[in-house]
């Protein structure tokens, strides 16, 4: 059936969970999301974002946010709950925690420790497995406030697919975005049948608190601006994301399933060459 797009409220009546909404990308999204007319609960590790983002979002629309850890057990069912709870439904499901596992111990395969293997693990693909699991459950047990449907987005990474050996070798890190992907394009496959969507939105470097290593080192900085080439060689920005967002989560995309999108400022096609290495190396 086809679905009679609002162009100008991608979103309306649809209630939405933000896993990781309170800060950076998430809280980006979760304020296109409420601006897209959907009512949002966001869930974040620290109080104080929890509050901040409370703040911010309530004074858009329909938005609540709550405090949990999505390493742990049960944070996800929580905040479903509580989707239910405030909007009587839950349509759509973006997992966005996770983040570097570097001060625990990742890096180069040989240098990785095991604290950096379970940490860096936890925090990207099993906190991501729990909360997947949870909107699934919700769904096909009728307790999301309507049949079974809807749309997860997993946050992704380039590194899952295109590595840079140089400037971003985490390679558990990269090892848990390639997951991502698996674990999404599997679960498209197999839950297609209950109309319930999985999609990947993978980012390049983007201006976060996890980015900062990155953003503050000159010569990375230059690598990025050959690296990422498109409007003027720059890093992203957490609002370069959130049109594909609130696309991804909504009616527009219903027939879109097990895609991975890289919003990546041309990271995928570009080698990152400075030019006379490209020269030396006949690309110019």
């Amino acid at each position: 059936m086809a679905h009679v797009l609002d162009f100008h409220q991608p979103l309306a009546d649809r209630a939405i969970v933000i896993v990781g909404g309170t800060t950076g990308l998430g809280l980006s999204a979760a304020k296109a999301c409420v601006r897209a007319g959907a009512s949002v609960v966001v869930m974040g590790r620290s109080a104080e974002s929890v509050q901040q983002a409370s703040e911010v979002l309530s004074a858009i629309g329909e938005a609540v946010a709550l405090q949990g850890d999505a390493c742990e057990a049960g944070s996800a069912e929580r905040a479903i709950a509580l989707c239910v709870e405030m909007f009587g439904r839950f349509d759509g499901l973006y997992h966005v925690a996770g983040g570097s596992g570097r001060r625990f111990g990742d890096g180069p395969l040989h240098d990785v420790t095991d604290k950096g293997i379970e940490a860096t693990v936890s925090l990207n693909l099993s906190s991501m497995i729990r909360s997947n699991r949870a909107a699934v459950r919700a769904w096909r047990c009728g307790g999301a406030g309507r049949s079974p449907s809807g749309a997860v987005l997993n946050m992704g990474s380039v590194l899952g697919v295109s590595p840079s050996p140089r400037h971003f070798a985490t390679h558990v890190y990269a090892a848990t975005k390639s997951a991502v992907i698996g674990l999404t394009r599997s679960c498209a496959a197999y839950y297609a049948a209950d109309n319930i969507r999985f999609n990947v939105i993978a980012p390049a470097l983007v201006e976060t608190p996890m980015a900062q290593r990155a953003a503050t080192d000159p010569t990375i900085q230059a690598f990025v601006s050959r690296k990422q080439p498109l409007d003027g060689g720059r890093v992203g920005q957490p609002e370069d994301l959130d049109a594909a967002v609130v696309y991804l989560l909504g009616a527009g995309a219903a027939c879109v399933t097990g895609q991975v999108l890289c919003v990546d400022g041309g990271w995928c096609v570009s080698e990152g060459l400075s030019a006379e290495a490209a020269v030396e190396g006949g690309q110019r």
